[in-house]
């Protein structure tokens, strides 16, 4: 038997295909369950200011292209397995070229004690990050412009709620493994 090249690239694009399939149909499931539980009071409201920063992004020109999109991006010292969530991506179709946006909604009863972007905290940046890297693999997105936006909602009593998104709100610059090395050394 002669050694095929292309046999093996074919058997290990499909192989990629059935992983990816199977990650989709695992994820699907997972959903499913999620779904047949009832949700608590402080999920409601954030399900309904998804929504409403859905609503919003559409009439912004955006197209969305997920919502809620979970992603395995690691493993714990314990050997669990680590997931990130990307609330909402969308392409920004307001600009040439079309930014991929990857955006992370808060949502808050008022914002009387702090503004609800500043939950965005350093940890749950490098999580969005890392889930927008597997995101770009494998969709096959990765050579296209994209950036990290923070959409907020804030529910006004006895008001219409406010929604405000801030494009650019963070970047993977401060995440570069290259600048924790020294260059000197």
């Amino acid at each position: 038997m002669d050694f095929d090249p292309f046999r093996l690239v074919g058997s290990i694009t499909a192989h990629i295909r059935f992983q990816k399939r199977m990650f989709l149909s695992k994820l699907l499931k997972k959903l499913r369950k999620q779904k047949e539980k009832p949700t608590p009071s402080h999920l409601a409201l954030g399900e309904y200011g998804e929504r409403l920063v859905a609503e919003y992004l559409k009439r912004q020109g955006y197209r969305i292209v997920a919502a809620n999109f979970i992603a395995p991006i690691g493993r714990r010292r314990d050997g669990r397995q680590i997931t990130g969530e990307i609330d909402i991506v969308a392409y920004d179709e307001s600009t040439r070229p079309f930014t991929l946006a990857f955006i992370e909604v808060k949502t808050r009863s008022s914002d009387n004690v702090a503004a609800p972007e500043t939950a965005v905290d350093v940890r749950k940046q490098r999580q969005i990050i890392r889930a927008a890297r597997v995101y770009r693999r494998i969709t096959d997105v990765s050579e296209e412009p994209y950036r990290y936006d923070v959409a907020s909602v804030v529910m006004k009593s006895g008001g219409a709620p406010v929604v405000t998104v801030r494009r650019g709100y963070f970047s993977e610059q401060r995440f570069n493994r290259s600048l924790w090395r020294r260059r000197d050394i």
